[in-house]
């Protein structure tokens, strides 16, 4: 009796523009081969005028799932079925899950981050006083999973005062967490009583790999984690902090993270982890 075999896979990916280096794939397709599982993620680039064609191609093709990247994150909300409750709180969805015909959205990136700070630094956020630097989505994400997850205190430190006070607000209205913005103009003084400090901006990111936050440094030191959403081993901001005997948490384990929920989202299955940092490791440092 011959035995077929099964050539379909089923297929996951991420929407974006620009996507042509978003290393994700890296980590996907490793997981999947350690777990033989014939799936495949696949790097798509879709303009905004053509988001509301690509959903409607995601149900048409039965993809499992897929990724939101820039500029699509916010605008992808209207062609879902629903959207969990921490995405909606943040107003914007990274990661979409097919169940049976519905779509569903969530947001890994906060989650990611929150998984990061227990895994690789054994922190529990409960309680804890963090401070986060930036009021854009990584910010947004960030600080919504921090509240929620029971954070004292979450102080916003922003350049525009506009942005900064419509996420402050949006803690204080819809989380338990006290939330407070410092506008940033000079090298901002961490205070104290300070448990996290995040890096939650564009800073360090290419072509300016060599910048840093505008942080008076002496304020940095034993006690305080410092964690980074930089996609690096390290960061100037992280060698700083390390330097002053603070521990660090670099952004590379927030995207491995962010990436496994999905994988485990999708796939019904455990992230073989350490599996998925090695191929993201050697993806950006090409060792």
């Amino acid at each position: 009796m011959s035995t077929s075999r099964i050539y379909q896979e089923q297929l996951v990916g991420v929407f974006g523009q620009p996507v042509a280096e978003n290393p994700t794939v890296v980590m996907h397709q490793a997981a999947f081969a350690v777990l033989g599982l014939p799936w495949r993620y696949l790097t798509i680039e879709v303009a905004p005028e053509d988001l509301e064609a690509a959903m409607r191609g995601l149900r048409a093709f039965r993809m499992r799932g897929i990724n939101l990247t820039i500029p699509h994150k916010v605008a992808v909300l209207r062609h879902l079925d629903e959207v969990r409750p921490a995405a909606a709180l943040m107003g914007a969805v990274n990661t979409v899950v097919r169940d049976g015909d519905r779509l569903i959205g969530e947001n890994t990136d906060g989650k990611g981050f929150m998984r990061a700070l227990s895994q690789d630094a054994g922190v529990n956020a409960r309680g804890k006083r963090a401070v986060v630097l930036g009021a854009g989505g990584a910010a947004r994400a960030i600080t919504v999973e921090l509240a929620l997850a029971g954070a004292a205190q979450v102080t916003v430190v922003n350049r525009s005062a506009a942005r900064g006070h419509a996420l402050v607000e949006l803690l204080a209205a819809r989380t338990p967490a006290r939330a407070e913005l410092v506008v940033w103009s000079d090298a901002y003084a961490v205070p104290a009583a300070t448990d996290l400090l995040v890096n939650a901006t564009s800073i360090g990111l290419p072509p300016d790999v060599s910048a840093r936050p505008a942080l008076d440094y002496a304020t940095v030191g034993p006690g305080l984690v410092a964690c980074d959403v930089i996609p690096a081993p390290s960061t100037p901001f992280l060698e700083e902090a390390r330097r002053r005997g603070a521990r660090a948490v670099d952004g590379l384990g927030m995207l491995v993270y962010q990436a496994a929920i999905g994988f485990e989202l999708w796939t019904g299955k455990a992230a073989p982890v350490a599996v998925m940092r090695d191929a993201l490791l050697r993806a950006v440092t090409g060792t």
